[in-house]
């Protein structure tokens, strides 16, 4: 009989169509879920859910939405930032001992923003198998449609919620020259928006809205246009920022780092005044020493 109520749960349906999940193999599966709209999983998600015989939630309640809508009956249990340290111990064990585990979390890919990380350490200390099921995933999907950078980016969370915590995060990234993303919720979007510009400067940036959901919005312009955009309307739903990276420094001129030079050299040693240039103009050192020997030779 628990046989039979096993093999049972391992299908799921797609427009009323049942389908049977293959077996899957012992290991953890962290299964990327819709961030919006239900259709944007891929079939080995599907498979992967319901072949496995339990699937961590972040919240049961809402990934029973989506689990529910493909028809998808196994066992649940919720793994979130409040208790997946405890655990952690005992799902590794299980996987261990020949269990394939899937986890998801409320949308997106598990672990960005989202718990899972004590989980997939405890799992790769004991060098048990962990797969990933690739698909939807917030950030990425607002930086395609951002319309800056995406050659070399950074991801950074959620900012601290309180203003000074947040400024001191910003000043560390303010030199960076990727493209920044960010999460944030709908009621400090404002706020956060117009700190990034205080200290960041006036950079270009964009804001996405409601990801892939009938009602999906990206906002772009300045840091400060959208900060004063964001002051006068409420929003629904995390938001994603991108955010330019710093612009290149302007190269100095030579008449310019030349004549500091020459100042430096009249009160220290030549390889005292070069080394201080160098690094004041972020140059390379042996184009300040020959400028040098060029200047004490001129004398």
């Amino acid at each position: 009989m628990g046989q039979a109520m096993s093999e049972a749960q391992r299908d799921y349906f797609i427009a009323g169509t049942r389908f049977e999940a293959p077996p899957l193999a012992p290991g953890l599966y962290v299964v990327a879920t819709p961030i919006g709209n239900l259709r944007d999983i891929t079939l080995r998600a599907l498979e992967t859910l319901a072949g496995a015989e339990l699937v961590l939630c972040e919240d049961t309640r809402t990934s029973a939405k989506l689990l529910d809508h493909y028809g998808i009956k196994g066992r649940r249990q919720a793994l979130h930032e409040h208790n997946e340290r405890d655990k952690a111990e005992d799902i590794a064990a299980r996987v261990a001992a020949g269990a394939a585990i899937a986890l998801i979390s409320d949308a997106g890919t598990p672990l960005l923003s989202d718990p899972g990380f004590p989980l997939i350490r405890a799992l790769a200390e004991q060098t048990l198998p962990v797969f990933p099921i690739p698909g939807a995933s917030a950030l990425l999907s607002a930086l395609v449609v951002a319309g800056l950078p995406t050659d070399a980016f950074t991801f950074h969370g959620f900012l601290p919620p309180k203003a000074g915590a947040r400024t001191n995060a910003l000043e560390k990234l303010k030199d960076s020259r990727e493209t920044l993303v960010f999460y944030e919720s709908p009621r400090r979007l404002a706020a956060c928006l117009a700190g990034m510009r205080d200290v960041l400067g006036n950079r270009q940036a964009a804001v996405s809205l409601e990801l892939t959901k009938r009602f999906e919005r990206t906002f772009r312009g300045s840091l400060a246009d959208l900060a004063g955009q964001f002051s006068e309307e409420s929003t629904k739903g995390e938001a994603v920022i991108i955010v330019a990276g710093a612009a290149e420094p302007s190269a100095p001129s030579a008449e310019d780092w030349q004549t500091a030079l020459s100042e430096a050299m009249a009160g220290q040693p030549l390889r005292a005044a070069v080394d201080e240039i160098a690094t004041r103009f972020g140059l390379k050192r042996k184009e300040v020493y020959d400028a040098a020997l060029a200047l004490k030779n001129a004398q």
